[in-house]
């Protein structure tokens, strides 16, 4: 979806109090480090979402969604299946298993990605995985 719409449209959003397109392409992205940051022994970020204004352009923002994911499934990998059941400390004094997190993960993908299919349809757009197959 952050490479198929339109760059012109990456600022919008259905509502003045809501995420623009791209924020929510950001917001996704971003949360998926407060699960790789503690499985690869690192702390989680330390501010929620990356700021609209450090990703100017469409190419920016596909980049970091693409690393996003790539350190995502890196993570994963790197615990192996066994390593799948290991806890990790996540926040304070907080632990869960990788699985349970990386759960988790997808969960909160599945959400953003709701809503970034009504955003495509209230743009006019039909999303990628509406679209008839060829």
């Amino acid at each position: 979806m952050a490479e198929d719409f339109p760059e012109d449209k990456y600022d919008f959003k259905p509502t003045p109090a809501q995420r623009s397109f791209a924020e929510q392409l950001l917001h996704a992205a971003g949360a998926s480090y407060y699960f790789t940051n503690p499985v690869m022994g690192q702390k989680p970020p330390a501010g929620e979402d990356p700021k609209r204004d450090q990703y100017k352009t469409k190419a920016d923002i596909v980049a970091f969604v693409k690393k996003s994911v790539a350190d995502g499934a890196a993570a994963i990998q790197s615990k192996g299946e066994k390593g799948l059941t290991t806890e990790v400390v996540y926040f304070a004094h907080q632990k869960a298993r990788v699985l349970d997190m990386a759960y988790g993960l997808i969960e909160h993908s599945g959400e953003h990605y709701g809503q970034l299919v009504v955003y495509y349809r209230l743009a006019g757009l039909v999303p990628p995985e509406s679209r008839p197959k060829k």
